[in-house]
C-alpha cells in the first residue's frame, strides 16, 4: 500500500478540499442557513473517499467519488429557486423612468390604511407585492381584478363573508391584479407551529420568489412582513411602508432577520 502522506495523495486531497471550499462559498451566497450543513456533508464525503482509497476499499471509494462528482447537480436541484432568483436579479432590471409613472405614495398610503383597518378588526389578510419575478407558475389565480389599490377594496375582499377572503391578493405596481389566489405552502420543518396557513403560504411563496408578503393575523391582529423565507412578526408601521414602497417600485429589499412570534 502506498504511503498515506505521499505528495500525490496530498495534492489530490487538497484539490478536493478546494472544491469543497468553493461549493461552500457558493451555498453561503445563495442560502447562509444551509451552508454549514453542506460544508459538513462535503467534508465528510471527501474524508470518506480519501480513507477508503487508503484502506484499499475500491468500490466504497468509487461510491463516495460518484457522490462528490454529482454535487453540482444535487445542489442545483436543492437551490433551484435561489439560483433562479439570483439569475433573474442580474438580467431583469426595471426600465428607467418606470417608477416615475407610478403613484407610489398614494398606493402605499391606501395599502397601509387598509392593513391598519384589517388589523384593528382582526380580519385575516394575505397580500403579495410582486417585485420583479413572475409568480404565475406558482400561484392558482382566483379572481382577476385589475383595480387601483384602495383601503375600501382591500377591506371588502378580506371580509369573512367574501367568497375570496381566504386567498391572497396580488399587487403589481400600483394595482391589485387578482384576489383569492392560492399560494404554495412552505415545507420548512423549522416554522413555528403557532403559524397558520396564511403565514405558511407567505413563507412558501417568498422562499421561491423575490416578492414581499404582508400578513394580518386574525388571532392577534398583528401584521407580519415576509421576504426571502424570513418573517418579521408584529412589524413596525414605518418599516411596512418603507418596504412596501420598495417592492411596489420593483426594488430589492435588504435581507431580513427572522423574528419569533410573541
Amino acid at each position: 500500500m502506498a504511503p498515506v502522506f505521499d505528495s500525490v495523495t496530498l495534492l489530490g486531497l487538497f484539490d478536493k478540499l478546494l472544491v469543497v471550499g468553493l461549493v461552500y462559498g457558493c451555498t453561503r451566497i445563495l442560502k447562509k442557513e444551509a451552508s454549514l450543513r453542506i460544508l459538513a456533508i462535503l467534508t465528510a464525503l471527501t474524508v470518506a473517499e480519501f480513507s477508503s482509497k487508503e484502506l484499499g476499499l475500491t468500490t466504497t471509494a468509487s461510491f463516495f467519488h460518484l457522490l462528490l462528482s454529482s454535487t453540482p447537480v444535487i445542489l442545483a436541484i436543492i437551490f433551484q429557486s435561489d439560483i433562479r432568483r439570483a439569475l433573474f436579479s442580474f438580467w431583469k432590471r426595471n426600465k428607467s423612468g418606470d417608477s416615475e409613472n407610478l403613484d407610489v405614495t398614494t398606493t402605499v398610503d391606501e395599502l397601509s390604511k387598509g392593513l391598519h383597518e384589517l388589523a384593528e378588526r382582526r380580519i385575516g389578510a394575505l397580500i403579495v407585492i410582486i417585485r420583479q419575478m413572475s409568480i404565475d407558475h406558482l400561484v392558482q389565480v382566483g379572481t382577476e381584478i385589475d383595480a387601483k389599490v384602495t383601503s375600501e377594496l382591500l377591506n371588502s375582499i378580506f371580509l369573512p363573508y367574501s367568497p375570496i377572503h381566504d386567498g391572497a391578493v396580488i399587487i403589481q405596481r400600483e394595482k391589485i391584479t387578482s384576489a383569492g389566489c392560492i399560494l404554495p405552502l412552505s415545507q420548512n420543518p423549522d416554522i413555528a407551529k403557532s403559524f397558520g396557513t396564511r403565514h405558511r403560504a407567505a413563507l412558501g411563496i417568498s422562499e421561491q420568489t423575490d416578492v414581499l408578503v404582508l400578513v394580518v393575523s386574525e388571532e392577534t391582529g398583528k401584521i407580519s412582513i415576509v421576504h426571502e423565507g424570513k418573517i418579521t412578526y408584529d412589524a413596525d408601521p414605518a418599516e411596512i411602508r418603507r418596504l412596501s414602497r420598495k417592492a411596489i417600485e420593483g426594488r430589492r429589499a435588504p435581507r431580513m432577520t427572522a423574528t419569533p412570534e410573541h
